[in-house]
């Protein structure tokens, strides 16, 4: 029997109670008597990476997906399973609402499946929002200031699928953690965010994998270097590390050379861009709307 075909013992019948759950929870314990009646509880990726109807195809009726603020980007239609949506706050508050998008991301969620809006925040800088700015979605908050201050780069801060994660594997749910899409690719449509350390979150995500305590959706997880060790038996696993250091630095340099070379080549067209950006009218720049702390 598959990983997604088992039923997780445990797991409490969900019915129509769920929806709607998340309004005023504000405390672990209370998320995660929420969280544990589900048999999967799968993180979803903003990313090109996900096949939201592949996806939610290989999963039971009592999974839950975890989407994050704009999912417009990963939904084209009305999402049809148990869904959480977690809306990260930033200084200003959280973007969908200061950007007045709460409306056009929470249509995707039928109401009868929707539990509703985690508002976190990782940082002390970061504020969270009172539930009425969500416009009548049900709406909870989560306080996780410091929570990977320990480990993390100091210098940066965590992505919220990274934290949640985490998060979710530190309560020790009966269901199992998949993560969707967390590739870290940058690609057209999708920006590598330099406030974050992804080489850092990818390595420690497929750490947490093969230890047990995630699944990485795709099979990311199983590391294809483990091969070259089995192949060339003769050699120590240290002198095997090196070797793909070394390709992994003349790699790197060749690419910082040719990055390089098109900063160069684009220096006329971002003079160009800034340029034109202060000479933008007023009108067209977005005024937040009711963030917190602000006038």
């Amino acid at each position: 029997m598959s990983e997604v075909d088992q039923k997780t013992p445990g797991i409490a019948d969900i019915g129509s109670s769920a929806a709607g759950c998340a309004a005023g929870l504000d405390g672990v314990d209370e998320w995660r008597a929420v969280l544990a009646r589900f048999s999967h509880i799968v993180l979803v990726a903003n990313s090109d990476a996900v096949d939201i109807g592949s996806l939610r195809s290989q999963f039971p009726e009592t999974a839950l997906f975890v989407f994050f603020n704009k999912v417009y980007k990963v939904l084209d239609r009305p999402f049809n399973g148990y869904s959480l949506l977690i809306s990260r706050g930033q200084p200003r508050g959280a973007n969908i609402v200061y950007r007045g998008e709460v409306g056009e991301v929470v249509k995707f969620f039928p109401r009868d499946y929707f539990l509703g809006i985690m508002n976190i925040r990782l940082g002390p800088e970061e504020k969270l929002n009172p539930a009425a700015d969500f416009q009548g979605a049900p709406t909870g908050h989560l306080d996780l200031v410091g929570f990977c201050s320990d480990f993390y780069m100091e210098s940066k801060s965590p992505t919220s699928g990274f934290a949640m994660a985490l998060w979710l594997s530190d309560l020790k749910l009966p269901g199992a953690i998949i993560l969707a899409g967390f590739s870290a690719r940058r690609s057209q449509k999708w920006r590598v965010v330099s406030a974050h350390d992804w080489s850092f979150e990818q390595t420690f995500l497929r750490l947490f994998a093969r230890l047990g305590k995630i699944t990485i959706h795709g099979g990311v997880a199983l590391n294809p270097y483990v091969r070259l060790a089995q192949r060339f038996t003769e050699l120590p696993q240290a002198e095997i590390s090196l070797a793909a250091a070394e390709v992994l630095s003349e790699r790197l340099g060749n690419t910082d050379a040719e990055v390089d070379k098109l900063i160069s080549l684009t220096n006329v067209i971002r003079s160009a861009d800034s340029f034109m950006r202060r000479l933008r009218p007023k009108f067209l720049k977005r005024k937040p709307k009711g963030s917190p702390g602000e006038s």
